[in-house]
């Protein structure tokens, strides 16, 4: 037998590259998808409507039909980004104890009351002025009667009673900052409330001397209550607050302004002349932790909607833009401030982070691709190597065969290596240097074939096969 190694000893069959090619493939489509599925999770998760939940009262406000109004405009959107959904509570104060405990994402308070530390201004929905008047005093029915004296500054409240339109207790503590500034002691003016719906009914019957009401100048429960005190054909007494601006240096939540003559319609005017008072606004204010970007996309639809709702609502034509000052009495939430002062981030400019993170990310999966992808054909590059070695051991063996029929099963071995390396050069497995290797290889086997077949064939028979016994007896 011949040294090295017999050919029915070759090696098994490389093994196929489809099963690693399977594998890339499969890994290829996945990333694909992966992909495909991180961008339409980011698009629908970037596009989708934000639902805020928005607290106001009590029921039967004004305040709470906007915010219907605003509801229905908002969520009627086919594409709105953005929808309401109103939680209605009992008071003012009720909306923003939901919002400071963080059970809505909006809240309409009144800006005289305790704001909550979490609330930033996104809107001043309206303001509301202080009315005092005294009613007519009403022809004395006994002869000689003499009528009480005419009240007709705040500093002779004192012993009489004030008739406040209203069960908020935040309008009687309005009515007692009024007091304590001109001196007055609240415990010496008996102070009544009266439910707005019985308002009207109370003020007939004269059930106080003098009578507050807080709302818009056009506010039809005190244009009611000023109509329902008049009688004998008087009109009323308004009461200037002429320390307005002491008022609002003191609480700076009170505002100095005006009520103008002629406001509550008639003739003679009521008032006859501008009166001096003070004025609170209710805000719509935004929980702290709501994103920039969605207060912002709010604010602007609601300053877009607000020309279509005011002639419903008229109130909500009086909306404005909130102070974005930083010594603002209620901070402006961020994303309402760059609303207002133009600096709106577009698209791109709010997910910039998300989108060079991405891209980075895609880097990164890449590489990660890349190396996978390097490491599936490390099976098809061991097994190139170990054709290569095959073959120069077929190349050894070649020069010492004594047998045609040998080399020729060699030769065959040999095709079957070629065709796996060049399928492995196909798939990446094989770099151009190694390919050019194993073609010097090939053509050192294809010349050792060449030279033992020429030799062995111009030998004569007897010489082979004593070649080959010799052979056999030394191994």
């Amino acid at each position: 037998m011949t040294d090295g190694p017999h050919p029915a000893e070759a090696a098994l069959p490389p093994p196929s590259p489809r099963s690693a090619r399977r594998r890339l493939a499969f890994v290829m489509l996945a990333g694909v998808l992966a992909i495909i599925g991180v961008a339409a999770a980011g698009y629908h998760i970037a596009t989708r409507p934000v639902t805020l939940r928005i607290a106001v009262g009590p029921a039967n406000s004004d305040d709470l039909k906007v915010v219907q109004a605003l509801t229905q405009a908002l969520n009627n959107q086919p594409h709105g980004p953005i929808r309401l959904r109103p939680t209605q509570t009992d008071s003012a104060q009720a909306s923003a104890k939901l919002l400071g405990d963080g059970k809505a994402d909006l809240a309409i308070i009144r800006g005289d009351l305790d704001v909550p530390k979490n609330a930033q201004a996104v809107a001043t929905l309206r303001k509301n002025v202080v009315v005092l008047w005294v009613p007519p005093a009403s022809k004395a029915k006994a002869k000689g009667k003499k009528a009480a004296p005419a009240i007709t500054k705040i500093t002779q409240l004192a012993g009489h009673r004030v008739g406040v339109v209203g069960r908020t207790e935040a309008n009687v503590n309005l009515l007692k900052v009024i007091l304590e500034q001109y001196g007055l002691d609240p415990a010496k003016v008996e102070i009544v409330q009266f439910p707005v719906t019985e308002a009207v009914e109370a003020i007939r019957n004269q059930k106080a001397d003098v009578y507050l009401a807080a709302g818009p100048l056009n506010s039809k429960i005190t244009s009611d209550a000023i109509a329902a005190s008049m009688r004998d054909g008087g009109t009323p007494t308004f009461l200037a607050i002429d320390s307005a601006e002491a008022i609002a240096q003191n609480h700076p939540a009170y505002e100095s302004s005006e009520i103008p003559a002629g406001t509550f319609g008639g003739a003679p005017a009521k008032p006859e002349e501008e009166v001096k008072t003070i004025s609170f606004s209710h805000h719509i204010v935004a929980r702290k932790g709501v994103s920039d970007s969605t207060i912002a996309i709010f604010t602007r639809q609601l300053f877009a909607i607000r020309q279509t709702l005011k002639n419903e609502f008229p109130l909500a034509a009086k909306i404005e833009t909130p102070d974005t000052d930083k010594d603002a009495n209620i901070p402006a939430h961020p994303g309402a401030a760059a609303f207002v002062d133009g600096e709106e981030k577009t698209f791109f400019e709010r997910y910039s982070d998300f989108i060079w993170w991405g891209l980075m990310g895609l880097s990164a999966m890449g590489s990660a691709g890349a190396w996978f992808a390097g490491y599936l054909k490390k099976d098809e590059r061991i097994a190139s190597n170990s054709q290569r070695d095959r073959l120069l051991d077929l190349l050894t063996a070649a020069r010492s065969c004594d047998s045609i029929e040998e080399l020729d099963q060699m030769q065959t071995e040999a095709d079957g290596i070629l065709r796996h390396m060049l399928e492995c050069f196909e798939h990446g497995a094989v770099e151009d240097g190694a390919l050019t290797t194993f073609n010097i290889a090939l053509e050192q086997f294809h010349n050792a074939i060449a030279d033992r077949k020429a030799l062995l064939m111009s030998m004569p028979q007897n010489l082979q096969r004593a070649s080959a016994q010799f052979r056999a007896a030394g191994a």
